[in-house]
């Protein structure tokens, strides 16, 4: 990844989280992918923990970091929230392009339950 990339990234990233914020009723569902996998967590930012996490490391797929790998994540993590209560959230895609893996897995978090 280029310095160009990173920083435009970066900036992104930082515009995003100046506008939208995890609360205990509605915590933030935050995304970040890798060359080899895809994490999300969801986040409570008032008391500073994460209140669920899943990725596809945890998953038999741990080698393919794919679309439909994505997706098997925003289920994962969407039934971690959904047991915890939580079936309402903030979508933070990180500085990431609404596209591809970030899609998959938002789409399949809707799928399984949770709102945003």
């Amino acid at each position: 990844m280029s310095v160009n990339k990173e920083i435009r990234r970066s900036r992104i990233k930082k515009s995003i989280r100046r506008k939208i914020s995890g609360t205990a009723e509605k915590p933030r569902l935050s995304v970040f992918r890798s060359n080899r996998a895809i994490y999300a967590q969801i986040i409570d930012d008032v008391a500073g923990v994460t209140l669920a996490a899943a990725s596809s490391i945890k998953l038999d797929d741990a080698a393919k970091a794919n679309i439909d790998t994505a997706a098997k994540v925003g289920k994962e993590i969407a039934s971690k929230a959904l047991e915890k209560g939580i079936n309402q959230v903030v979508f933070d895609r990180s500085g990431y392009l609404y596209h591809g893996k970030v899609k998959s897995l938002a789409d399949s978090a809707r799928e399984a339950g949770l709102k945003f």
